[in-house]
């Protein structure tokens, strides 16, 4: 086998139709990290079953 026939490579995908570039893009707006949004929601799951029971 020629050099160029092995060098030769199958062409990469097209970015999983575009979707790798809009998570690169920057967005303006709040910035909260995952873990605080589940503490959070947990949170108020817990505010929600005990104002149920004492009300």
């Amino acid at each position: 086998m020629s050099k160029r026939k092995k060098e030769r490579k199958a062409p990469m995908p097209a970015a999983s139709a575009g979707l790798l570039r809009f998570f690169e893009e920057e967005t303006e707006g709040v910035k909260v990290k995952p873990e605080v949004l589940v503490a959070a929601a947990i949170g108020l799951i817990v505010v929600v079953a005990i104002s149920h029971l004492l009300f």
